[in-house]
């Protein structure tokens, strides 16, 4: 046996062709005995297998085969018995798919089982009894049971043989089916009374190498006087069934004939007994009606033959065939079996992918058998066929954002009348892809923000939003770099990444600045990320920070500024404008004037929205020479801001008068006591520089006296020695430049300025030829005074300073 199936192995054919491939094994290989190398007969790389996930689909739960990915080879998995599998079906063959995915492939294999001699031919009964009349005329013919054997082609039952052939001799005669009839036929009168008993072994023989056999016992008893053996009116009868018959149903009728009389003619049927338990399903009365009485069905067996017999009371007998037909019925639902699906799938999947691979098959026959799938409606999916193979796949472009899951019913129905049907619904999600930008909720943004507002405080909120998924959706904000006025952008505002709540970082100035613009990205956390922009346009508010300012009349310290008014002014004249102005913006700048304090409140009036003072009345004679007014300027803001001038009238009709008069007006204090402080400091600092260069002087002349002294007493020649920038005054010298400091000051510094008068003083230093080394200084001083009964008195400090 070992050798039979090694023999198979080598001469085992294989072909492979557009994705499918062909094995042929022997039955009964041990478990995990190789049958083929499905990766290189595929021209596929083991790898593939592996990152496919190579698995085996079988329509059926038989699972013989095994794959290993590992080694690309199928296995035997479990010992097969061709006979248990297909019985005496030929050729015998396995029918699997291989299906990878990533992407979806279908492999078709087809694994044929080829018989080997395990099975020896058999009878159903170890023995049979015929009762033969010893007046049995030579040529009777005797139905014998057929061995069976299980075991198909060469290894099948191939002949019999019969022992002793003293009185029977063994008549075969084959069939349309292939099977062969068996007959025991008498050739040699039988004799009672030599013997009443006869054995006989019958012998059936396979074809295989080496030959199996089996053997029934016949026994033989020798009857008395029966001369006609019964007839059949038919050698075959054919009848048909529906397969949904129900027991009872009677098939045909057969009947047979017997010659003879009396008790010898009377005729008893019964169906032959073989291995195919035909008995148990169809039985025949006493009439030769065959009925049924075992369950039929079309998809197991589409036709069945009963061998029946028919036997006279004398042991005499014939046979007959009736082939009956199984009529299908479309009492079978189509099968779906999934192949391989997919759970979830891309949204830029491109048309055509494959997300499901099925089959569906209808076990009946005919147009019962033929089935057709389709898809429930509204979905963007087809179905593709190949044989019973089908395949749904994408039949436009898929869209998370509209439809995140899809419910796909697949409904298979038959031809059959009426029509039977079978569906399954497959969930399939749709995967997010990054193929959606964020969307702001608003084209651009405005804002306002009162100035004078705290650092960081938040202005608003910018929102986007982004219609992928999980991390596809999250959306963070950046300000875009941007400058404002040649500073940049980030130093005025700031953006929360995660909830986009704009901040300011400085304090706003509605003076400086009154808006701004700039941008805000919103990005999403896909890989690339997608991002869109929105423009944000920062507006200031005002705020009454600002108090007004007063342009004229000018507020000057330590001056008197006064205005004219003739004694001949009418009522209503124009004295002055107050003019004033404020920085501040809307109703914060709306200034009001009003008279706060006046020396006369009945002779002026200030107009409310222009500042114009005019007099209310006639001037008289009366009316002070001096008036002094107090003027407010408020803004209108909340709270509100005001500034004070003082305006001086001089109620006179000449300037000489005005002058007289305020000459006296007293200075202001503390302008006074600044300009006293700071003549003192700058005549300390004067006197200083006079006392330090004075007394750098008189160091530089005693020590050229003594270099003087020291050469006059020497002996050596004296050669005289020119310094750069040298130039000679009245003959000879050596300083190039004369400086003249003069230091004037009063006595009475509130009521008039220093005077500096012009050069009075000349200082020259002179070097006689003649002389040796000595030199001489010439003073002289002279003091101007421009008004000499002026009571100021001047004092002068004159420095010369040769250089």
């Amino acid at each position: 046996m070992e050798r039979q199936v090694l023999f198979y192995i080598m001469v085992c054919s294989l072909y492979a062709a557009s994705g499918q491939v062909s094995y042929s094994i022997p039955e009964e290989m041990a478990k995990g005995s190789v049958v083929g190398n499905i990766a290189r007969d595929l021209g596929l790389d083991v790898k593939r297998l592996k990152s496919g996930k190579a698995r085996l689909f079988t329509s059926d739960s038989a699972e013989f085969i095994d794959l290993s990915r590992e080694r690309g080879v199928l296995l035997v998995r479990e010992r097969i018995d061709r006979e248990a599998l297909c019985r005496q079906t030929t050729p015998c063959a396995l029918h699997l798919q291989i299906i990878l995915e990533n992407p979806m492939e279908l492999f078709r294999i087809t694994i044929e089982i080829t018989d080997i001699n395990d099975n020896s031919p058999s009878f159903k009964n170890d023995e049979r009894r015929f009762e033969i009349s010893e007046s049995a005329v030579t040529g009777s013919k005797f139905v014998l049971e057929r061995a069976v054997d299980l075991d198909i082609g060469i290894n099948g039952l191939k002949n019999y043989s019969l022992k002793p052939t003293d009185n029977f001799i063994l008549k075969t005669e084959s069939q349309a089916d292939g099977s062969k009839k068996v007959e025991m036929v008498l050739h040699k009168p039988l004799d009672r009374e030599k013997e009443e008993h006869i054995s006989l072994l019958l012998k059936a023989v396979d074809g295989g190498d080496p030959p199996m056999s089996g053997t029934m016992k016949i026994h033989v008893t020798v009857l008395d006087a029966n001369d006609n053996a019964p007839v059949f009116s038919q050698s075959v009868y054919r009848a048909a069934i529906a397969e949904n018959s129900g027991k009872g149903t009677t098939l045909t009728t057969v009947s047979a004939s017997d010659a003879d009389k009396g008790t010898n003619s009377k005729i008893t049927y019964a169906v032959s007994t073989t291995m195919d338990s035909i008995s148990e399903i169809f039985t025949i009365n006493e009439k030769g009606e065959v009925i049924l009485v075992g369950s039929i069905d079309y998809e197991k067996s589409k036709t069945y033959q009963i061998d029946v017999e028919a036997n006279d009371s004398g042991g005499l007998s014939d046979s007959s065939k009736i082939i009956v037909d199984i009529i299908d019925i479309n009492d079978n639902h189509p099968l779906i079996n999934i192949m391989s699906k997919s759970d979830s799938i891309p949204e830029n999947s491109q048309q055509n992918s494959i997300i499901v691979m099925f089959n569906a098959v209808d076990p009946d026959s005919g147009s019962n058998g033929k089935v057709k799938c389709s898809l429930s409606e509204n979905i963007p999916f087809t179905i593709t066929t190949s044989h019973e193979f089908y395949s749904i796949v994408t039949d436009s472009e898929l869209d998370r954002e509209t439809a995140s899951e899809y419910n796909i019913t697949v409904t298979c129905s038959d031809e059959g009348v009426p029509s039977l049907s079978s569906s399954v619904t497959l969930t399939l999600q749709i995967s997010d892809v990054n193929d959606n930008a964020p969307v702001f909720e608003r084209s651009s943004y405005e804002a306002y923000i009162v100035e004078n507002n705290t650092p960081g405080v938040s202005i608003f909120t910018v929102k986007a939003t982004d219609a992928d998924w999980k991390q596809n959706a999250r959306v963070s904000y950046i300000l875009e770099d941007s400058s404002v006025n040649g500073v940049p952008v980030s130093s005025y505002v700031s953006v929360s990444a995660d909830s986009g709540v704009i901040h300011a970082v400085r304090s706003f100035d509605y003076e400086q600045i009154k808006d701004f613009r700039f941008c805000v990205k919103a990005q999403d956390g896909g890989s690339p990320p997608l991002s869109s922009n929105v423009s944000v346009n920062i507006q200031i508010q005002d705020q009454n920070d600002n108090p007004p300012q007063v342009l004229y009349p000018v507020q000057t310290a330590g001056s008197v500024v006064a205005e004219m008014v003739p004694r001949s002014a009418d009522v209503g004249y124009l004295v002055t404008k107050v003019v004033a102005v404020d920085v501040d913006s809307g109703q914060n700048a709306w200034l009001s004037y009003k008279l706060q304090k006046a020396t006369d409140r009945a002779l002026f009036e200030v107009g409310s929205q222009n500042g114009e003072i005019r007099t209310v009345r006639q001037v008289t004679e009366k009316d002070l020479l001096k008036q002094r007014l107090t003027v407010i300027v408020e803004d209108n803001g909340q709270p509100s801001r005001s500034a004070t001038v003082i305006v001086n009238v001089a109620v006179a009709d000449s300037f000489p008068e005005v002058l007289s008069e305020f000459s006296d007006f007293p200075h202001d204090k503390d302008y006074n006591d600044n300009l006293t402080f700071y003549l003192v400091l700058a005549l300390a600092v004067v006197s200083f520089l006079f006392i330090t260069c004075l007394v750098v002087i008189i160091s530089v002349k005693i020590y050229r006296w003594r270099q003087s002294r020291v050469l006059y007493h020497s002996s050596l020649p004296v050669i005289p020695y020119y310094p750069p920038r040298y130039s000679d005054t009245l003959g000879t010298g050596t300083l190039p430049h004369t400086y003249n400091y003069e230091v004037c000051r009063t006595t009475d510094s509130r009521k008039s300025d220093c005077k500096f008068g012009r050069a009075g003083s000349q200082n020259v230093l002179i070097m006689d030829p003649s002389s040796t080394g000595t030199m001489q200084r010439m003073q002289s001083e002279k003091s101007i005074l421009d008004e000499p009964d002026s009571p100021l008195e001047v004092s002068c400090f004159s420095i010369d300073i040769g250089d």
